[in-house]
């Protein structure tokens, strides 16, 4: 079981509570002694990545549901990619709080280049 620092939160738990809202991550990598822990740091940076993909892919679908005849397939699309960045964020806090250093595609590598700078 990790050690907990000097705030008495592990790190495990920091990283997990990253994932809560974009939030306690800006705050992690702010506050000492979590910006120099590479676990803490990597999962608010995924964090944030995450949010900023998912409002992306929101405003993305949300333009596309404007357009005649093709608005009516994000309907069901709408949904879907809502549900699957949902899993993705309980994927990705679940690994947190276990201790895993779980990397999503393309924002995992994304948040690793900003925890080790």
């Amino acid at each position: 079981m990790p050690e907990p620092n000097q705030s008495g939160l592990s790190d495990n738990a920091a990283g997990g509570l990253a994932y809560i809202t974009i939030i306690p991550a800006i705050v992690f990598l702010i506050v000492e002694p979590f910006n120099k822990n590479s676990f803490v740091r990597f999962h608010s940076w995924q964090c944030i990545f995450l949010a900023i993909a998912w409002f992306a892919v929101d405003i993305v679908l949300a333009i596309i549901g404007k357009l005649p005849f093709i608005g009516l397939i994000n309907l069901a699309l709408f949904p879907l990619v809502g549900l699957v960045f949902f899993i993705l964020w309980i994927v990705c806090l679940i690994n947190a709080f276990n201790g895993k250093r779980f990397k999503l595609p393309l924002i995992g590598d994304f948040a690793e280049k900003q925890a080790n700078s």
